[in-house]
């Protein structure tokens, strides 16, 4: 009988180890998509006082809540399964440093200054919510560069979601891609000059 109640206990504590060592390091993810997000648009960025994201709930890490935890409040649970509380609980980083990110990262950088800037300071493009660029009026741009503009859109789209994608397998959490891009998404927002469009709640808006 001992040995048969044993067994919900152990399933408890092995619950408890993943719950607490996976998760979304939001925080840590924010701080590289501002990183990523400032050399991409530029040093002109920096200088403009940004503004905080709509509905940006900030960084916090939640850990989810296991079902009998109150019951082992007072056991040391990583010591028991042989993980150290210090390996636990030590945060994350997100890392943006690998050849293939940096190589978008360089390929966007170039074709903002080259051919996104202009856009956007013209109010032709915006940041749309979904961390993408759109041509929102075509109208202010020059009719003999529209189709490189749109092109070059195109083009960064590709790129962003490829970023997007690259930092999650980086990370080791293929899984976490929506939630990467949910944060640059904001970020993007979040750096954008003063005049710059981008979308919120489906509507256009200026900062």
């Amino acid at each position: 009988m001992r040995r048969l109640m044993g067994i919900p206990v152990a399933a408890v504590l092995l619950t408890a180890c993943v719950t607490i060592n996976v998760y979304f390091p939001a925080a840590e993810a924010k701080e590289a998509a501002k990183e990523f997000v400032e050399k991409v648009i530029g040093d002109d960025a920096k200088d403009v006082n940004v503004k905080p994201v709509p509905g940006d709930g900030g960084g916090m890490a939640v850990r989810a809540y296991t079902p009998g935890q109150h019951l082992l409040a007072h056991v040391d649970l990583l010591a028991l399964v042989g993980i150290g509380a210090a390996h636990a609980q030590e945060q994350p980083d997100i890392t943006i440093k690998t050849p293939a990110i940096q190589a978008i990262q360089a390929r966007m950088a170039e074709r903002f200054d080259a051919q996104l800037r202009a856009g956007f300071d013209a109010g032709a493009l915006g940041f749309a919510s979904d961390g993408t660029v759109v041509v929102r009026d075509a109208a202010k741009l020059a009719l003999k560069d529209r189709v490189a503009v749109n092109q070059a859109v195109a083009d960064d789209n590709r790129d962003r979601k490829a970023v997007y994608r690259e930092v999650a397998v980086a990370n080791g959490h293929p899984e976490w891609e929506a939630q990467i891009r949910d944060v640059f998404a904001r970020q993007w927002i979040a750096s954008a000059r003063s005049g710059w469009w981008y979308q919120s709640g489906g509507a256009w808006k200026q900062k």
